[in-house]
C-alpha cells in the first residue's frame, strides 16, 4: 500500500484519490476551527499560497474528536476558514483520526510516523499534562493526539514527517520546502 492507494471525500462529497497528487508534496492536517491552535490555519495558507505553484498541496480534514472544537457542517466550517483566514486549500469532509471509524487514510500516516513527543515548549508541556488526564499511556500509542497534527508526504508519495500541534510551523515550512 502507498498513499496514492487512499481517497478522501471533500467537502461538498467528490471522492478523491490521492493518485491525483503524485509528484506533489502533501501536507495533510486535521483541523478544527474552535482550538486553541486555529490559528496555524493563519500559517497553513501562507505555506499553500508560497508553495502551491511549486507543487504542494494541502489535505485539510476537520475532526470533531478532540473536545468536540470542530462543531459545525462541512459547509460552516469551511464559511469559517475562508472568512477568518482566507483558505484556498480544498477542505475534506470532517471526519474521525482515531478509533473504529476512522478515515483508513490516518491509519496509513499513522503506521508510518509514530508519535515521538511535543517536544520542550511551554505549549509542549502544557498538551503533555493535558493527554495524561485523557490517555496515561499516550507517549506508547501512535494515535493522534490532538488537532492541526501534519503529515507531510513527498513527491514519491513517501511520509516523511510528522508534526504535533506544538511544532513550531517554521519547521514544517523547512520541511516542505526542502522538499518543493
Amino acid at each position: 500500500m502507498s498513499i496514492y492507494d487512499y481517497s478522501v471525500t471533500s467537502g461538498d462529497g467528490r471522492e478523491i484519490s490521492l493518485a491525483e497528487y503524485k509528484d506533489k508534496v502533501i501536507l495533510i492536517v486535521n483541523t478544527a476551527t474552535g482550538c486553541g491552535f486555529t490559528p496555524q490555519y493563519e500559517a497553513i495558507e501562507k505555506l499553500y499560497e508560497d508553495y502551491h505553484d511549486q507543487g504542494l498541496e494541502v489535505i485539510d480534514i476537520p475532526c470533531n474528536q478532540f473536545k468536540n472544537q470542530a462543531p459545525g457542517s462541512d459547509e460552516e466550517i469551511q464559511a469559517f476558514c475562508q472568512l477568518h483566514y482566507h483558505t484556498q486549500f480544498l477542505q475534506m469532509k470532517k471526519s474521525d483520526v482515531n478509533g473504529p471509524d476512522a478515515l483508513p487514510l490516518y491509519g496509513y500516516l499513522k503506521e508510518q510516523k509514530d508519535f515521538e513527543g511535543f517536544g520542550k515548549s511551554a505549549k509542549a508541556l502544557a498538551m503533555a499534562t493535558m493527554l495524561l488526564t485523557i490517555d496515561k499511556d499516550y507517549k506508547h500509542n501512535p494515535d493522534i493526539k490532538w488537532n492541526f497534527t501534519k503529515f507531510v508526504v513527498d513527491r514519491q508519495g513517501q511520509v516523511v514527517a510528522r508534526f504535533e500541534p506544538t511544532a513550531d510551523m517554521k519547521l514544517v515550512e523547512a520541511c516542505i520546502k526542502e522538499l518543493l
